[in-house]
């Protein structure tokens, strides 16, 4: 890179802990430093889910498969809005009735304190892998522009991001999140800009892309193996997104934040529809990239697009989208970290020692996200990279669990005789059904499309927690 563009990241790094230092002197306890003493605005709130759900492998994984393939992947994303519909109507209630501190308390209320220990555990343990993955996917595009190795890549973006989120709390996650949207947002369009030029201007590059088939948008096959079908990318999108919208609590902290219900829906529905317009922005990314000739066919399709950025775009600009690339990454990380330090805070720490002082939680919940950040540089470091595309592995991974957790609210809310041993059963029975069938691909289940993953979670779920309770009413025995 050139001095111009050393000097834009050397600038983003300088905003980003101004913004940090300015909410550390903020923090007064957990509750502030988790959730903000519920006085975000929607709108803030809004951006930092859309930032935190994008990451980096939504920035150089989305446009390398509108590179690679055709806009059929933006399906998934009318999904999400459905899905965020559904979780607005029916789960977000839930959440403001009482003091809650993470997504699982509901949990206790209605099954007990072993339910909401077992789900915030697997919201834990599966949050650490699928971010661990992002976090390595963030350390592709700055050891291509840096030259640095994949190691220090990684060390670099966790300590980056880190500092501030162990400093400001949820507070200056949302505001950096916010800005950080903007930048990577700006980087595309900036791409898109350039990539035309290169191209021969935006009439040739879509003619082009019309004949080539990569403009379809709708794939009306009725598949189970066909990842992006209008029928499997809608009812998993919507699943997937009820899932991490609706029972994940890095985003659930964010809605918990908010200064109201309404506040809360607004921020949600809009999310589903920003990541809309999104989607389509870095796949028409990808789409210009090809028309440029930026793919030649080797490799990754996730090297695409930093490939791009580091040979064509013009410094200053460059390091602008660089710094997007990493904004991207950076706010996903630091929501996981802090989301991470607040489970186990308030679901762990806090019940099992009996200790709820609310300053000394903070202290507690800072230590933990150090923790935590180093867990998920562990984990990054243990990924290695593959054909499959990144957004689609990180997927694939948090589908193992999302379908038990949203099968477990279903549940909560389905049948009264369902009790907590059923619950526990059915959850467990879920996850390892699930954890056989992502990373194993049994026989029958071997070309499963991904975004089936969760809807056959959610159903075994369901399904298996239904059985134990009419077993139990059958036979009189205890809940």
């Amino acid at each position: 890179m050139q001095p111009l563009d050393w000097a834009a990241l050397a600038a983003y790094t300088a905003v980003i802990a101004g913004i940090g230092a300015h909410f550390a002197r903020r923090q007064r306890d957990a509750q502030d430093y988790f959730l903000g003493k519920h006085e975000l605005p929607w709108w803030a709130v809004m951006a930092s889910i859309v930032a935190t759900e994008t990451s980096a492998l939504t920035v150089i994984s989305v446009p390398g498969i509108g590179a690679r393939s055709n806009l059929t992947f933006l399906q998934l994303a009318l999904g999400y809005l459905v899905g965020r519909v559904g979780v607005a109507l029916w789960l977000l209630p839930g959440y403001f009735t009482g003091e809650q501190q993470t997504a699982y308390t509901r949990l206790e209320t209605r099954f007990g304190t072993g339910t909401r220990r077992l789900a915030s555990g697997i919201f834990m343990g599966i949050r650490t892998l699928g971010d661990g993955v992002r976090v390595f996917a963030t350390a592709i595009p700055l050891a291509i522009v840096t030259g640095w190795p994949i190691p220090l890549s990684v060390a670099a973006v966790l300590l980056a991001t880190v500092a501030y989120t162990w400093a400001g709390g949820i507070k200056a996650v949302i505001w950096i999140d916010l800005l950080q949207l903007l930048i990577y947002v700006f980087g595309a369009l900036a791409t898109l800009v350039v990539a035309a030029q290169l191209a021969g201007g935006v009439g040739p590059v879509l003619s082009r892309a019309a004949d080539a088939g990569k403009l379809t948008l709708i794939d009306p096959r009725l598949s189970f193996s066909v990842p992006y079908t209008l029928v499997g990318a809608v009812v998993g999108g919507a699943l997937l997104s009820a899932a991490s919208h609706g029972t994940d609590h890095m985003m659930v902290q964010r809605l918990l934040a908010t200064r109201s219900l309404t506040d809360a829906r607004r921020a949600l529905v809009g999310s589903g529809i920003v990541v809309i317009f999104q989607f389509g922005l870095f796949l028409l990314v990808g789409t210009f990239l090809w028309a440029a000739g930026a793919d030649d066919g080797t490799g990754s399709g996730d090297r695409i697009y930093p490939t791009f950025i580091v040979s064509h775009l013009p410094p200053g600009v460059a390091g602008l989208v660089v710094a997007g690339l990493l904004s991207a990454a950076m706010s996903t990380v630091a929501s996981s970290v802090n989301s991470l330090a607040s489970a186990a805070t308030h679901d762990f720490y806090a019940s099992l020692t009996g200790r709820h002082d609310p300053r000394h939680l903070l202290r507690v919940g800072r230590w933990f996200t150090l923790a935590w950040a180093a867990v998920l540089g562990v984990c990054a470091l243990s990924f290695r990279s593959t054909d499959q595309p990144v957004v689609e592995l990180a997927l694939s991974i948090t589908s193992v669990t999302y379908g038990g957790l949203l099968g477990t609210y279903i549940l909560g809310g389905l049948s009264r005789a369902v009790g907590q041993r059923e619950v526990v059963r059915a959850l467990l029975v879920a996850t390892g059904t699930m954890v056989v069938v992502v990373f194993f691909k049994p026989g029958p289940l071997a070309g499963l499309a991904w975004p089936w993953y969760v809807p056959l979670g959610t159903a075994i779920t369901v399904a298996v927690g239904v059985a134990l309770g009419a077993l139990r009413r059958r036979t009189g025995a205890a809940p």
